[in-house]
């Protein structure tokens, strides 16, 4: 899956800067968590719930969304197989400099293919850098009776060709780290799950499954004495 070099007079600038200083000002180890599953699973929604609660309890998270970049950075790529592929590769890459940069990255995407979300694993270990794939687990047909787009409806009458779940394939990762089902979960219980996974694996600090003070809502303490 990696690209082609085209640029062969480029030379690597270190930076005067440590790692471990740019983490230390954030009081966090920056890493990526990357949640797969099929359309309308509920990627998005467990995302920003999770940067949410992380935001809430002091550290700097950020959401790099399927939909959200295709806006900008990936404006250009369409559907197909290749720009698909390209469209997780430098997602990819991105994640990786903003966990570099101490950054609680969290990315939500389809990535349907194994290769895909093992390139993303691979850049990231190479750099020493912590990678979490969390496995959107919800049934095909919660899904598509969800369907806020309407694109399943729009596959099942063949005007969206090759669409995952429909008459594209998707790959269920082998071995990731958590598996969540947003079918049977609300989205508070499932970042608690999260939050949970982060703390026992070392990548945050107890603090961060302390109830946030004031908010009028059930601490995420709640949610997990509960899960």
């Amino acid at each position: 899956m990696d690209a082609k070099v085209k640029a062969t007079n480029v030379v690597w600038h270190r930076s005067q800067v440590t790692r471990s200083q740019r983490h230390s000002l954030l009081n966090q180890c920056g890493c990526t968590i990357w949640l797969t599953g099929l359309p309308s699973s509920g990627k998005s929604t467990t995302a920003f719930a999770l940067e949410h609660a992380l935001v809430g309890r002091g550290f700097l998270a950020y959401v790099l969304d399927g939909d959200n970049v295709r806006h900008g950075l990936n404006k250009d790529l369409g559907f197909s197989a290749r720009e698909r592929e390209e469209n997780i590769r430098r997602v990819a890459e991105v994640a990786k400099l903003f966990a570099d940069a101490g950054l609680i990255t969290i990315t939500s995407f389809i990535s349907p293919y194994r290769k895909e979300r093992d390139f993303a694993r691979k850049i990231h270990g190479e750099s020493g850098l912590p990678f979490s794939e969390i496995f959107i687990d919800t049934p095909l047909e919660v899904c598509e009776a969800r369907d806020p787009k309407q694109q399943y409806a729009k596959a099942r009458r063949g005007e969206l060709k090759g669409f995952t779940g429909i008459d594209a394939p998707y790959e269920p990762p082998v071995n990731p780290e958590v598996i969540v089902k947003t079918a049977e979960h609300p989205p508070q219980r499932i970042a608690a799950h999260i939050l949970r996974f982060l703390v026992t694996s070392g990548s945050l600090p107890a603090a961060a499954l302390s109830p946030v003070a004031g908010d009028g809502k059930p601490g995420l303490q709640a949610a997990m004495t509960e899960a």
